[in-house]
C-alpha cells in the first residue's frame, strides 16, 4: 500500500534525522543495525525513508544514537 505523500514525507525526514545523528557519531549502518539487532538492509531504508518502522524499532534506535526523541523526530521547531 502506497503512503500519503504527507506520511511519505515524515518518513524520509525521519531517516535523514536518524543518518544525522549516526554520521556525527562517526558510526556505520552496520554498526547502528547491531545495536538495534535488525539488519543492516533495514537501516539503509529506514534511513532512505523507505521503511514504515515500529516505534520500538525507533526507541531502539534513539537509545543506540544515545539522542533526544526531539533530535530525531525534528520536533524542536514550533508549529503556528
Amino acid at each position: 500500500m502506497a503512503l500519503a505523500p504527507d506520511h511519505a514525507s515524515l518518513l524520509a525526514n525521519l531517516g535523514a534525522q536518524i543518518r544525522r545523528e549516526r554520521v556525527a557519531l562517526k558510526m556505520t549502518q552496520e554498526r547502528l543495525a547491531e545495536l538495534v539487532g535488525v539488519n543492516p538492509r533495514t537501516v539503509q531504508k529506514i534511513e532512505a525513508g523507505k521503511l514504515n518502522i515500529l516505534v520500538t524499532t525507533f526507541a531502539r534506535i534513539q537509545v543506540a544514537l544515545d539522542c533526544d526523541w526531539d533530535d530525531l523526530l525534528g520536533s524542536r521547531r514550533r508549529r503556528g
